[in-house]
C-alpha cells in the first residue's frame, strides 16, 4: 500500500451514502488538545508564513475527531463499526470498516464527530516539522496521535462527465500544497457559512449547537462548490454528491478527507470547454486530465500516473474503485 494515502473508513461496494445517511455530532469536546509549548509553536510558525505570504488568512474549519459507521435494522441502530482516527495511525496498515449490504432490511448511517480547527493550526500542527513528534505526545498523553493535531475535515469528488470520464486537474504552481501534482476537485466544508456576521475567529461549537443537518449539508453543498469553482462548470449541471469513505494524507501526518462521487451532465469536451474559459480558481490547476472509467480502475501503485498523483487524489481513486465498481 501507498505509504503516502491509506483508507480510514469506507462503504460498501455500490452502497455509497446520501446526505440523509450522514449525521454529525458537533462538540468543543473534539477540539483539537492543547499544551503551551505546542501553542507557541503554531504562532511562532503563522507568524513565519504571513511574513512571507501577508495574503494568508486565517479560517475556520471543521475537525474530525471520529467516524461511527453504524447499521439500522427495522428502526432501532445497531452499532457495527467504529472506526476512529485514533486507531488508523498504529501502523496496522489499511483499518477500514464497511457496512454489510446482505440484507435488505438494512441500511447505513455515518454519523462524524466534529470540533472546530484552523488554518493557523493546521500549519502549526499537521503541515509543522513538529507533526510527528505531536503524535507520539498524542499517543503517550491521551492514546491517540491525533489529539494535538489540527486534523481539518477535507471533501474532495470523483467527478464523472456524461461519457462516463474522470475529471483530474494538475496543481499550479502557485499552491501551498502538492504543486504540480494531480489531484481530484476539492477544498473544505466552511463553517463560516452557518455562522453569518460572526468573524472566522469567533467561530464556535456553541454556535453549531442545533445546526447539525446544515453541518451536513455544507459538507455536502462544498462538494460541489468545490467543482463548480475549479472546474468551471455549472452546479446545475451536478449530481447529488454520494459519500464512499473517508481517506488520510500521511504527508500531512492523516489529515482526512471525505470522498465523494459526482456525476455531471456535461460530456467531457463541455467540462473541457467550460475549464478553458476559467473560474474563480481557475489559478489553482494548470491543466485538465480526463480518465476512462476502464483507466481509472487500472491505477495502482505501478501506474506511470500514480506517481503525479497527490494524496487526496489516490485516496479518492482507492475508494472509487472499492464503492463504485459497477457505477
Amino acid at each position: 500500500m501507498d505509504p503516502e494515502v491509506s483508507l480510514l473508513l469506507h462503504c460498501d461496494p455500490l452502497q455509497p451514502l446520501g446526505e440523509q445517511h450522514i449525521h454529525v455530532d458537533i462538540s468543543d469536546r473534539f477540539n483539537r488538545q492543547s499544551f503551551p509549548e505546542i501553542e507557541q509553536h503554531i504562532e511562532a510558525v503563522w507568524s513565519d508564513r504571513v511574513t512571507k505570504e501577508p495574503w494568508l488568512f486565517n479560517g475556520a474549519k471543521f475537525r474530525l475527531h471520529s467516524a461511527v459507521l453504524s447499521v439500522m435494522e427495522k428502526g432501532p441502530v445497531a452499532e457495527q463499526a467504529v472506526q476512529n482516527l485514533t486507531h488508523a495511525q498504529h501502523g496496522e496498515g489499511d483499518l477500514v470498516e464497511s457496512a454489510d449490504k446482505s440484507k435488505d432490511e438494512q441500511s447505513c448511517v455515518l454519523t462524524l464527530q466534529l470540533g472546530l480547527t484552523c488554518y493557523k493550526d493546521y500549519l502549526g500542527t499537521n503541515w509543522s516539522r513538529e507533526a510527528g513528534r505531536l503524535q507520539s505526545h498524542g499517543q503517550n498523553e491521551c492514546a491517540d496521535p491525533q489529539a494535538f493535531l489540527a486534523q481539518p475535515l477535507g471533501v474532495g469528488a470523483v467527478m464523472a462527465t456524461a461519457d462516463g470520464d474522470v475529471v483530474l486537474l494538475r496543481r499550479s504552481q502557485k499552491v501551498a500544497e502538492a504543486a504540480g501534482m494531480l489531484d481530484v476537485p476539492g477544498g473544505h466544508p466552511e463553517p463560516k457559512m452557518l455562522c453569518p456576521g460572526v468573524s472566522e475567529e469567533a467561530i464556535c461549537a456553541d454556535l453549531l449547537q442545533g445546526k447539525e443537518r446544515a453541518v451536513v449539508s455544507e459538507i455536502f453543498s462544498s462538494v460541489c462548490a468545490e467543482i463548480s469553482d475549479e472546474v468551471n462548470v455549472p452546479i446545475s449541471s451536478l449530481s447529488k454528491p454520494l459519500f464512499m469513505g473517508i481517506a488520510l494524507n500521511h504527508t500531512s501526518a492523516g489529515r482526512p478527507s471525505a470522498e465523494f462521487y459526482v456525476r455531471c451532465t456535461l460530456t467531457t469536451e463541455e467540462v473541457r470547454d467550460f475549464y478553458r474559459h476559467g473560474g474563480p480558481e481557475a489559478h489553482e490547476s494548470t491543466e485538465i486530465l480526463f480518465l476512462s472509467r476502464a483507466k481509472m480502475f487500472q491505477l495502482n501503485e505501478h501506474s506511470p500516473l500514480w506517481s503525479e498523483m497527490c494524496p487526496s487524489a489516490k485516496g479518492a481513486v482507492l475508494l472509487y474503485q472499492r464503492v463504485m465498481p459497477d457505477c
